[in-house]
């Protein structure tokens, strides 16, 4: 061995660290050169073809923990073994191109928690030139209601769809926004409650079909949750919601209980 190198050498000349080579020696990959009588390890051409052949499969993608195996395995089963280690390969590329559509997805807003629909809904908002605060809070509430009351999503989407369809209604979404500004025992609280019950109970669908109108009465611990969010921050819509639901359930519409 006296024409052998040190580790140092070794682990340069394979384009490693000497880290990386006492790891491989650890994990039993590459044999651990006897010390000359100097007291150093060298390492001869064995090792170091060694050392080449464990740095490369691990470029190549092979887990540490596999390596063994590869390296120990017959020619006509090398292939093979080598063919399951691209197979772990594709489904860590299909994995991790899934991470990155999500990381997309959550860079573009919306889209990492909604569907395109609800998307489409929230861009119609803007495009009507509703206030971002509004539509931030219609956001969070399609965020929840898709995950507490799946089965009354898509009624939900429906509702608001002819909702942002209809200008009359549109004009007294906008103006109980701008209600937040009043104080909360104003008047024209109750006139605009009215007034919003009066265009439900004109257009019945606005309040979202049978469906979706069952789904929320079957979960309305979910419904109050959604309902009441941002609710102390937005003390004026509290009180219009309440006061709208209230003039409904006089008129027989049968409302989840608040």
């Amino acid at each position: 061995m006296s024409n052998g190198v040190t580790i140092g050498r070794a682990a340069a000349f394979v384009g490693v660290t000497v880290k990386t080579v006492r790891h491989y020696h650890r994990l039993g990959l590459v044999a651990e050169p006897e010390r000359d009588s100097s007291g150093y390890r060298r390492y001869g051409s064995a090792e170091l073809l060694q050392l080449v052949q464990v740095r490369t499969l691990a470029a190549a993608g092979v887990p540490l923990a596999g390596i063994g195996a590869v390296l120990d395995a017959e020619a006509a089963q090398f292939g093979a073994a080598l063919a399951d280690v691209g197979r772990q390969l594709t489904e860590r590329i299909d994995e991790l191109v899934a991470r990155r559509d999500t990381l997309q997805r959550l860079a573009d807003g919306d889209r990492a928690l909604l569907p395109d629909r609800a998307c489409a809904v929230l861009d119609r908002m803007r495009d009507l030139g509703l206030d971002p605060g509004y539509v931030a809070a219609q956001r969070e509430a399609l965020v929840l209601a898709r995950a507490l009351v799946p089965a009354g999503f898509d009624g939900f989407l429906r509702q608001l769809e002819r909702g942002l369809h209809d200008r009359e209604f549109v004009e007294l979404t906008r103006r109980a926004w701008e209600a937040e500004s009043w104080q909360p025992d104003d008047p024209r609280i109750e006139e605009l409650a009215t007034a919003m019950a009066d265009r439900y109970l004109a257009d019945p669908a606005l309040l979202g079909d049978h469906a979706s109108l069952r789904a929320w009465a079957n979960a309305p611990a979910q419904y109050r949750l959604i309902n009441n969010h941002r609710e102390d921050r937005a003390p004026v819509a509290a009180r219009l919601t309440a006061l709208t639901e209230a003039r409904l359930r006089a008129a027989g519409v049968p409302l989840p209980q608040r």
